[in-house]
């Protein structure tokens, strides 16, 4: 049950339109393509920069979801270490994270010498490969190697965070305690929900850290726990007064739209029409890719930014046929590392390899920089 209810086209469906908003709002956040094509559409390149980056929540509340799906299914979890599931976990992010951001590295040595823009990486340091190698770039306030590897970070917290909560009312005393682990499991995420929506995600301090985003991730949970609930109605009734509340205290664009996602999440995969439907094949596709496309669009999108910026420095229309190129090729580019790299089972060894490539291939960038 647990499976199907996570293994559906829908879901890869809305992680694919989420990935087309990211991307987008990537190409219109980092020109000069976009600076240069804006008359062609300020409407749109306005709305992409504004509110492209919303769709961040719609990964959040799925990664909620999924995470509940495989972890605790039940309330409950059905892992047998808690460490061992964090270090799995950590494994399989970091090692098409280091492969991306390594790509990122040689891309920005390239375009530098002759793109003078805001959206070209400075030159890697040592500490800013390592930070950025073990997700610590905004904890020890190092700036990231390329656009949107945060949610990386943020999605390890929160996975983590998830575990050890889950780990922590197991490990409960008492013979009630263990009959009630489900209960006491469930009932310490809603209050995280609350905390979050209530309080943390209102501090734009707290950014770097999972406790600002738990409220959307936790809704996600909340949702998958309703689609497979005999009776939704009371899982709906906490998602609805979380979100509510939270929006009544402070009215955020981003909690509308975790809500509103984790609503339709449960509306639709409580429909065995919906569960069974196929779904549109290549955004199935490309939702089971995107997280290979998100990792590595930037280093596509830099490239072609130089390219054809250069080429033609004042023609709209160029300009906008080169971020369609650029995202034409983001999703060549994710399609290869997805297939290459995401979706084989990888080792501490592969991790350690490709995180000492980064470190290795960012150093020789910065002292080759600094010899020429």
């Amino acid at each position: 049950m647990s499976s199907s209810l996570s293994r559906t086209p829908v879901i890869d469906m809305a992680k694919g339109l989420a990935c087309i908003a990211i991307v987008w709002h990537h190409l219109a956040f980092y020109g000069p393509m976009s600076d240069i094509a804006q008359p062609l559409a300020p409407g749109l390149i306005a709305w992409l920069y504004d509110y492209g980056r919303m769709a961040v929540q719609v990964f959040l509340v799925i990664g909620g979801y999924l995470a509940a799906a495989s972890l605790a299914p039940q309330g409950v979890p059905r892992f047998d270490h808690a460490g061992h599931a964090i270090a799995k976990r950590f494994v399989r992010l970091v090692v098409p994270y280091a492969v991306a951001l390594l790509l990122t590295v040689v891309v920005a040595a390239l375009v530098r010498p002759w793109m003078e823009h805001a959206s070209v990486p400075d030159e890697p340091t040592l500490a800013q490969l390592l930070a950025n190698a073990l997700l610590l770039q905004d904890i020890v306030g190092e700036s990231a190697l390329s656009a949107g590897v945060w949610y990386v970070a943020i999605d390890f917290q929160l996975f983590a965070v998830s575990v050890l909560a889950w780990a922590g009312a197991r490990a409960l005393p008492g013979a009630w305690a263990r009959r009630h682990a489900a209960w006491l499991a469930q009932g310490a995420i809603v209050a995280g929900v609350a905390l979050s929506l209530w309080v943390f995600n209102r501090m734009p301090e707290l950014d770097m850290w999972a406790v600002y985003f738990f409220g959307a991730y936790g809704l996600g949970m909340l949702a998958y726990w309703a689609v497979r609930a005999r009776q939704a109605w009371g899982w709906l009734a906490a998602m609805v007064l979380l979100g509510g509340v939270a929006l009544a205290i402070d009215h955020r664009g981003r909690i509308l739209v975790a809500l509103v996602t984790a609503l339709c999440l449960v509306a639709a995969l409580r429909s065995k029409g919906v569960r069974s439907w196929r779904g549109v094949g290549p955004l199935v596709q490309l939702g089971q890719m995107s997280y290979s496309v998100f990792l590595v669009h930037f280093a596509v999108c830099l490239l072609v930014n130089a390219v054809v910026s250069h080429l033609w420095p004042a023609s709209p229309v160029p300009n906008a046929l080169g971020m369609l190129l650029a995202f034409v090729l983001s999703l060549a580019a994710g399609r290869q590392l997805y297939l290459r790299v995401e979706r084989h089972v990888p080792s501490w060894t592969t991790a350690l390899r490709w995180q000492m490539g980064l470190v290795g291939a960012g150093m020789l960038v910065a002292v080759s920089s600094n010899w020429a």
